[in-house]
């Protein structure tokens, strides 16, 4: 994508707005889960959740994502009381210890977004993309949050891949401004990794510009999945950082602005290296 098609947004969001387009954004990932594809028991007591997440901030983490249930393939469901356990402490911690954090909740119930933002939340981050619970755009609106809409569905089935992509996230956005949450507040995902094969992920990374055309921030999340895994031979997931890189540095180019990553160190590396390039004039690299 040329530099002079990159648009840029200021997205109120709780104590430090968003500012997205001038450079890339890393959020990064915090499952407070006994069962996560990659970390799960890792972050599960409180303590250990603040730790990780001021190290990540340390790293160079512009969000926290905090989430309560995994979504990997072959999950066990677990209902939201169970959801809320796990996240209300870690997300009032996190708050206690960094006032000035922001902190997303990654959960498509409404009542766990309500109870996240009530406990010091600022984004949502909407894995249905406000098309799961009915109610969770009404969550949204209340708050007048930030909220990323994620495509997905059940199953590969596609007749035209990105065009139903977008389908969907329109979609999202007419519920989210039925709802009084205006598109200015709004983050479209297009969900690699969620009722897409390999080859399906791969086309929707190499061709994320075409959201383009929803006129909103774009979030990226390719962090560790398994499409790495499979492309690079089955490499366990804690091998995937070189092909994560790579699918984080060809997404900025293509246009995300937003990156979802576990490992914030060396993706804060790739985004700065890759904006440099892609954005010279936006915060990118300037020679003295």
């Amino acid at each position: 994508m040329h530099e002079s098609e990159r648009k840029s947004w200021h997205i109120p969001c709780g104590p430090a707005a968003l500012e997205l387009g001038l450079r890339t954004h890393i959020m990064g990932i915090l499952n407070v889960t006994p069962d996560s594809f990659s970390d799960g028991g890792r972050y599960m007591e409180e303590q250990q959740a603040v730790t990780h997440a001021l190290a990540m901030l340390a790293d160079g983490a512009d969000i926290i994502d905090i989430g309560g249930e995994s979504t990997r393939p072959g999950h066990v469901p677990i209902d939201a009381a169970e959801e809320l356990r796990r996240v209300i402490p870690a997300i009032r911690a996190i708050r206690a210890a960094v006032p000035q954090a922001r902190i997303s909740i990654d959960s498509s119930r409404a009542a766990v977004a309500d109870a996240a933002m009530a406990a010091g939340a600022n984004i949502l981050n909407d894995q249905w993309g406000l098309q799961r619970d009915p109610a969770m755009a009404e969550v949204a609106a209340k708050y007048q949050a930030p909220t990323i809409v994620m495509h997905n569905q059940q199953g590969t089935a596609y007749s035209d891949l990105m065009p139903e992509i977008i389908r969907f996230l329109r979609q999202s956005l007419r519920i989210a401004a039925a709802a009084g949450l205006p598109p200015e507040l709004i983050i479209v995902d297009p969900g690699v990794g969620f009722g897409k094969t390999v080859v399906q992920n791969l086309d929707v990374i190499r061709d994320l510009d075409a959201l383009r055309v929803l006129g909103r921030p774009i979030l990226l999340g390719t962090s560790r999945k398994g499409t790495i895994g499979k492309v690079l031979g089955g490499l366990p997931v804690d091998d995937r950082v070189e092909g994560t890189a790579a699918t984080v540095s060809i997404g900025i180019d293509r246009g995300a602005d937003i990156v979802r990553v576990h490992d914030v160190k060396q993706m804060k590396r790739v985004a700065v290296m890759t904006d440099a390039v892609v954005r010279p004039a936006r915060g990118g690299f300037r020679s003295q």
